[in-house]
């Protein structure tokens, strides 16, 4: 399947974080899915249950660092420059190098601002 990402995670306001989908976001697709697959079995429990699903994180970023989802995606990235073909994955892992280095690496080629408040709070 080919669903945009903001299809299941939201973006909410401010626009800093993407929104981490419920149980009954995911069974709205998954439930007419018919698999023998352990990991939609445990989703279909957790749903069944009305228990939240305990993601595990892949990606922190540290709160010394301004981050916003939104205004990457609108600067013209995509959620797969940073996370990659999750739809093509069986487990998500981390795809993307978030050190300073890494983020700084990311803006050289997109030409984006590396001036130390573009990123970084002055204090």
């Amino acid at each position: 399947m080919k669903l945009p990402c903001k299809m299941c995670h939201t973006n909410p306001d401010p626009g800093e974080t993407e929104g981490i989908p419920s149980a009954a976001t995911c069974m709205q697709c998954h439930s007419a899915i018919k698999t023998d697959s352990p990991a939609i079995q445990k989703l279909t429990a957790y749903f069944k249950n009305n228990r939240p699903i305990p993601w595990v994180r892949v990606y922190e970023i540290p709160d010394f660092v301004n981050f916003s989802h939104r205004a990457h995606i609108k600067a013209g990235n995509t959620c797969e420059d940073c996370h990659g073909k999750v739809a093509e994955s069986d487990q998500l892992a981390r795809e993307t190098d978030l050190s300073m280095g890494g983020c700084m690496n990311c803006h050289k080629t997109k030409n984006a601002s590396l001036d130390c408040t573009f990123c970084h709070d002055q204090r």
